[in-house]
């Protein structure tokens, strides 16, 4: 999974990205301190993961990953090629989901773009440079729709939905604020729109803020109205807690998040929430050469899934070997799981569930 983290310059962007990938994206009080995307690859964490390696002590550990990418800053009119727009539309492109950064926080020397913090019009800014370039892809489908519609009557649904989609960006709303159909929304997938992408917008806050209460920010409220009106997720964030935290070893950082009233770290909370906005769940293999997270789509048949791990395994899939996480820690080993019969055959209209600790047969 890419997830790609923008935001107008200066709002916080790259010293939450350091923080959560330690990957050392320079950040400076400047735009486009950012120029080249920066990419860090963060371990996904399980403690099922955890439990299954003190269980069999693999050679190896290999937690899921999610890949952070920072964009460099947008500006007005990138979408016409504005500061580094090309760049930034071409490398947002390519992302699973959008992490967007605001601002809600004062402070005096950290300058804002803009002049003045105001989240609803930085977020309008983004959004309105993404719905102006969406517009030149959306046209060139709907030229092309248009023309099939002339020799064939069966495209009328499909350029009828691609026009409505069109009329709500020209209105200045976002193609996954559009409300569609189960079908509609397949036909909407075909067309590579960078305001259908899914987004979470990470309200970052001061020190301050975020420990007083999210609700006392005045700023998060908006954020937090605006994602529900386009069907956005909203995590409030504090980037220098975050960066304070991100170079403590796990017991220090423990006690930190304890004394803050928090349970996890940003970054935690950050990977949940992008999980359920993008439906996404793991399953688990597990044994003394390897214990491992697989990352599948909610839904996911077992053949599907066994060609994670190889494409042979699903050319050649003939059954899974599951067994519930929790039944397995209840029962302490796999032998006592399989005495107990809770080791299920499973076939090939399985659908996988979050946290099947699996075997997959196969034969090719």
């Amino acid at each position: 999974m890419k997830l790609g983290i923008v935001g107008l310059p200066n709002v916080g962007k790259s010293t939450l990205f350091n923080a959560i990938t330690n990957a050392g994206a320079q950040s400076a009080n400047y735009p486009f301190c950012t120029i080249e995307p920066n990419v860090g690859v963060v371990a996904v964490p399980d403690k099922r993961l955890d439990k299954l390696a003190e269980m069999y002590h693999p050679e190896k550990y290999t937690p899921a990953t999610i890949e952070f990418v920072d964009i460099a800053g947008l500006v007005r009119g990138a979408s016409k090629g504005e500061g580094l727009g090309n760049q930034f539309l071409a490398n947002i492109r390519e992302v699973d989901a959008i992490v967007h950064v605001v601002r809600c926080f004062e402070d005096d020397d950290i300058i804002h773009v803009d002049g003045n913090v105001d989240p609803a019009r930085d977020i309008e800014t983004i959004n309105l440079e993404l719905i102006l370039s969406d517009m030149e892809v959306l046209d060139r489908r709907l030229d092309k729709t248009r023309k099939m519609l002339k020799a064939d009557k069966k495209y009328q649904t499909e350029c009828e939905f691609f026009e409505r989609v069109r009329a709500e960006l020209d209105a200045g709303h976002t193609a996954r604020s559009v409300e569609c159909t189960e079908e509609e929304a397949e036909l909407l997938a075909t067309v590579s729109l960078l305001t259908n992408k899914l987004v979470i917008y990470a309200a970052n806050m001061s020190d301050a803020d975020f420990k007083g209460g999210v609700e006392n920010n005045p700023y998060f409220a908006v954020v937090e109205k605006l994602a529900k009106q386009e069907n956005a997720g909203v995590l409030p964030i504090c980037a220098e807690v975050e960066a304070e935290i991100s170079g403590m070893e796990p017991e220090e950082k423990q006690m930190f998040l304890e004394d803050m009233g928090l349970s996890e770290s940003g970054l935690d909370r950050l990977i949940r929430e992008c999980y359920t906005l993008l439906g996404l769940i793991s399953y688990l293999t597990a044994g003394p050469q390897e214990v491992r997270a697989w990352t599948i789509k909610e839904g996911t048949k077992a053949p599907q899934a066994a060609g994670k791990i190889h494409t042979d395994f699903e050319r050649g899939f003939i059954r899974a070997e599951v067994v519930a996480y929790d039944d397995l820690m209840a029962c302490g080993t796999m032998a006592a799981a399989k005495e107990k019969g809770l080791v299920r055959s499973e076939g090939k209209e399985y659908v996988m569930k979050d946290g099947d600790v699996v075997l997959f047969r196969f034969n090719v």
